[in-house]
């Protein structure tokens, strides 16, 4: 594939999109694209004013914009049912799903409404109940995808189940690791699961590299050596947001994009470059532990999925 950019979204006039954390950073540039190309998006996140922001912003950019806000605050069940609800009422279908939003690397341990340490609740436990909740009107759609975002900080991760929520020892970094490795597995499995039980979607997962967004700023940013390292590499290894965007975009709208495949900036350690396939780590491979970590995740959030008889 050659390199890839926004010129290269086909139209987008007849797709539907839903994009998790779209106020800001990679879910905004996202959704800004997305509606450049002529989709009709629904930005969603946990600020009613940052919504708006968003929405006036892109107007601005696209005065033809078909966009709407719907509140979601994937670190409560109770919050997620809510909009699904009411978007499965409305019937319409879904052609994307993109699920981009997260926290990064808190300092100390933090639960979500329902008890699950944040960076997994938020990060990946969130986006599956979602991503299931969602299934019917995905599967309205002629050729549904649905995009997770993962990370390269996949690479050293391990899924704990003897600690999933930090409850024995919490310690930032490998926390978001497991929640990253959870999404790419989830992405992964995901397609698995619709090849056997014929739900007709395109899973695929992608990364941003180093992208100059606020993740960093909110989590470790404001402190400490991981802070340091990233203001000293930020110069030389990290691009914008609206270039970090570009394997999601690539991954979502590509007729090039493949079935359970990984993109991601193919530069230097893939934290800059144009997009192209990226390196799924081995341990994001072990579909013994997707099929449990599934199967988890279900007792966890109450997901239901359809099987096939």
């Amino acid at each position: 594939m050659n390199t890839w950019t926004t010129a290269d979204i086909p139209p987008q006039s007849d797709k539907r999109a839903l994009v998790t954390g779209a106020t800001g950073g990679l879910g905004y540039e996202t959704s800004l694209e997305l509606a450049r190309a002529g989709a009709e998006v629904i930005l969603t996140g946990r600020s009613e004013a940052k919504g708006r922001t968003a929405l006036e912003r892109i107007r601005r950019e696209v005065p033809a914009a078909r966009i709407r806000f719907e509140h979601i605050d994937l670190a409560s069940l109770a919050s997620i049912s809510s909009t699904t609800q009411r978007l499965l009422e409305e019937g319409a279908p879904i052609d994307l799903l993109v699920n981009n939003a997260g926290v990064m690397m808190l300092p100390k341990h933090e639960t979500t409404a329902d008890g699950f340490e944040r960076q997994f609740g938020t990060n990946y436990l969130g986006h599956f109940a979602l991503t299931a909740q969602l299934l019917p009107l995905l599967q309205k759609s002629a050729a549904p995808r649905v995009v997770n975002l993962s990370s390269i900080a996949h690479r050293r991760g391990k899924i704990a189940f003897d600690n999933l929520q930090g409850e024995r020892a919490y310690k930032a970094w490998p926390a978001y690791e497991q929640s990253k490795l959870a999404m790419l597995m989830f992405a992964l499995e995901l397609q698995r699961r619709s090849d056997a039980n014929g739900w007709g979607l395109m899973s695929n997962a992608a990364h941003p590299g180093f992208a100059r967004t606020d993740l960093i700023a909110n989590g470790p940013g404001t402190s400490g050596v991981l802070s340091m390292l990233s203001r000293a590499m930020m110069p030389f290894l990290s691009h914008s947001a609206a270039e970090g965007a570009l394997p999601t975009l690539l991954a979502a709208t590509s007729p090039d994009a493949r079935s359970a495949a990984y993109y991601g900036p193919k530069g230097f350690q893939e934290l800059i470059g144009a997009p192209a396939e990226a390196r799924i780590f081995p341990q994001a491979k072990d579909t013994a532990v997707a099929a449990k970590l599934w199967d988890v995740s279900v007792k966890l959030t109450g997901a239901s999925w359809p099987e096939k008889s």
